[in-house]
């Protein structure tokens, strides 16, 4: 069974953006150290059209070959033209607005989300499956997730969009490891507690 891996950034107060869910403040935080880090560790996380002008294009996916992203997350890249922003993998955009894919490459999942999700789960593959924010997709697949990997940077929002929005339930996580960085910034992986 394949792992729904929700790999997220987030202040260390665990906003994710702004109130507007702008995440640009976590961006300076991408130093030569942590851009290592993620070229070693979770390359396929970086969006292709961010992959080409850094030279990394070629680097194999080493966790993850399936991303699910949701509609506030999409329109990101497709503000700037790009359709596709994941190439380097099958995509998926969750939206109940959005009912044509603007590229042949990435499926739209409008109805059953977490059928859906579980059907990818089931599927025989060496690799993971990539959930790429936001809070209310997050939130509506908070079952689902099996590992949270958490890029928490050193600075506090006081408001803005939280890592989940969904109604109250506790669910509980085994903190697998930790990794700091010399800019501030703190990996924590964790694994569900089934």
């Amino acid at each position: 069974m394949r792992k729904l891996t929700y790999f997220i950034a987030c202040s260390i107060d665990g906003f994710i953006g702004d109130p507007d869910g702008d995440a640009s403040a976590m961006l300076r935080f991408m130093d030569a150290e942590f851009f290592e880090f993620l070229k070693a560790e979770h390359p396929e996380t970086m969006p292709t059209h961010g992959r080409r002008p850094l030279g990394i294009e070629d680097l194999p996916n080493k966790r993850f070959d399936t991303i699910i992203q949701g509609r506030a997350s999409y329109d990101l890249a497709l503000k700037d033209g790009v359709t596709s922003p994941y190439a380097h993998m099958r995509q998926y955009v969750a939206s109940r607005t959005l009912r044509e894919s603007p590229d042949p490459e990435v499926e739209i999942i409008a109805e059953d989300l977490v059928g859906r999700v579980r059907e990818l789960k089931a599927e025989d593959s060496a690799f993971d499956v990539y959930l790429c924010g936001g809070s209310r997709l997050a939130g509506e697949l908070i079952d689902e997730i099996d590992e949270l990997v958490i890029k928490s940077y050193p600075i506090v929002l006081g408001s803005g969009m939280p890592m989940f929005r969904s109604g109250f339930a506790v669910g509980e996580f085994t903190l697998e490891s930790v990794r700091t960085f010399g800019n501030g910034a703190v990996v924590r992986t964790y694994s569900r507690k089934r």
